[in-house]
């Protein structure tokens, strides 16, 4: 795309597009579009292992008919000639548009939007980036005699814009600057399986990344790992780590999808806000708007604004999230979680979780280490794309952790834990600690008493 690496000017645009929608007789329209300039490297114990740099990106232009059927193109030609055929060519798709699936404006798309504290940095550059990786992994090997490699890692930044525009007069646009590094460490004694763990960081420039700190947390979770042993099979209370739990809510968020109940693979059915989920005691937001949440938007695909919404709130189902056509068919107003497309998508953005206020917030006081019963602390979960059925609420899942007994913590061998999500919801004991920003979301450890825990035979 010959403006990628361009600042885009959403009102040229529209003019554009308004213009040759005039010349072919269109008079509704819209247009979304994502633009990125990304620059990444990785190294293997010192020497380069890849350094790439790109752009992207992705739009989408939509067209509705007289008769309100919608055609829908994508392109990746900003050109004068190139919006006219993909307009032209939306046009002509309308008339195969399905008459089941007809998408309109969104009401909000014009509604204004909260202001993001998002400072734009300047890039430092690819060699920069190799030196800072480079450092960061030489710093990590040195951790430990066992920390032979770090195979996975990785330094980027990013430049991106965002652009949703329609005939009604909607005229949104934002920039945004991004950077993240992951170190992933392999770790090998003598006689001993390798064990690996890692760590990852977000800002919104590589200047302002922990790096130091991801280093800490990966170099720590690794050496954590190299004293193991088999665990029992058997029930257990569990422990689970923000990231743990926000996985596996995240992994079920049909819960709360009006997409998925309309399209009838949602564990909730239209009639379920008001019934209880979970413990009185439990809250689930989606709060896209947080200011832990690097890379927020604050208007989604159909340009509408995004904001905070209760999901679980007492644990009781308060709102599920919407587009514009899911939330026509629920009689409710749109939340600001749309893709953009024929059909649109929706999905969560942000999860903030923890205790309802004015609840005791379950039992109070928790200790993993200070239990008077041996407690499992589940780190990360793994092959959540495999081992969740999420229309059925059933998950098996392999996971990284300790057992915890008399105050000691052993890191486990390998093993399973299995569950349905709704049992999970509500065999919560309570919380742990302060709730900690992640890239997903915000959350503090969770305790769930009676999961199914299978170790390696």
């Amino acid at each position: 795309m010959s403006q990628t690496n361009q600042s885009l000017n959403a009102e040229q645009l529209r003019s554009q597009l308004e213009g040759i929608a005039q010349l072919h007789g269109i008079r509704q329209w819209d247009l979304g579009a994502a633009c990125s300039t990304d620059t990444s490297v990785q190294v293997d114990r010192g020497e380069p292992k890849q350094l790439k740099g790109a752009q992207r990106s992705s739009i989408t232009i939509r067209v509705w008919n007289s008769e309100g059927l919608v055609g829908t193109t994508s392109t990746s030609d900003l050109s004068q000639s190139g919006l006219e055929r993909a307009l032209s060519g939306a046009r002509d798709a309308a008339a195969f548009g399905n008459a089941e699936e007809t998408p309109a404006f969104s009401p909000l798309a014009t509604a204004p939007l909260t202001a993001l504290d998002q400072p734009l940095h300047q890039p430092q550059g690819i060699l920069k980036l190799l030196e800072q990786l480079k450092a960061a992994e030489h710093d990590l090997l040195g951790r430990h005699l066992a920390i032979s490699t770090v195979p996975y890692n990785g330094l980027a930044e990013r430049s991106s814009e965002r652009i949703y525009l329609n005939s009604d007069g909607a005229c949104r646009q934002q920039q945004l600057t991004t950077a993240s590094i992951y170190l992933y460490a392999r770790a090998e004694e003598s006689g001993r399986k390798p064990r690996s763990s890692g760590a990852v960081r977000l800002a919104y420039g590589a200047s302002d990344l922990d790096i130091a700190g991801c280093i800490d947390e990966a170099a720590e979770r690794t050496i954590s790992h190299l004293d193991y042993a088999p665990v029992e099979t058997g029930r257990y209370t569990c422990v689970l780590s923000p990231e743990a739990f926000l996985d596996l809510i995240g992994a079920f968020s049909n819960l709360f999808n009006a997409r998925s109940v309309l399209d009838g693979v949602s564990l909730s059915q239209k009639d379920s806000i008001g019934q209880s989920l979970a413990v009185p005691f439990l809250s689930i937001d989606d709060n896209g708007l947080h200011p832990g949440n690097i890379g927020a938007s604050n208007f989604d695909g159909e340009g509408t604004p995004t904001r905070k919404l209760s999901l679980l709130e007492g644990g009781v189902l308060k709102n599920f999230l919407h587009s514009e056509a899911t939330a026509r068919a629920f009689g409710v107003a749109p939340t600001g979680h749309a893709g953009l497309g024929a059909k649109v998508s929706v999905g969560p953005d942000w999860f903030e979780i923890g205790p309802t206020p004015g609840t005791s917030g379950g039992q109070s006081g928790l200790d993993r280490f200070k239990a008077d019963q041996p407690i499992i602390w589940i780190d990360s979960l793994s092959a959540l794309h495999a081992g969740v059925k999420a229309s059925q609420g059933s998950f098996s899942l392999p996971f990284d952790g300790w057992l915890i007994k008399g105050g000691e913590a052993r890191s486990i061998d390998a093993a399973t834990v299995a569950g349905d999500i709704r049992q999970v919801l509500n065999a919560i004991v309570g919380f742990e600690g302060e709730a900690k920003v992640t890239p997903d979301g915000l959350c503090p450890m969770v305790w769930v008493e009676g999961l199914s825990v299978t170790g390696e035979a």
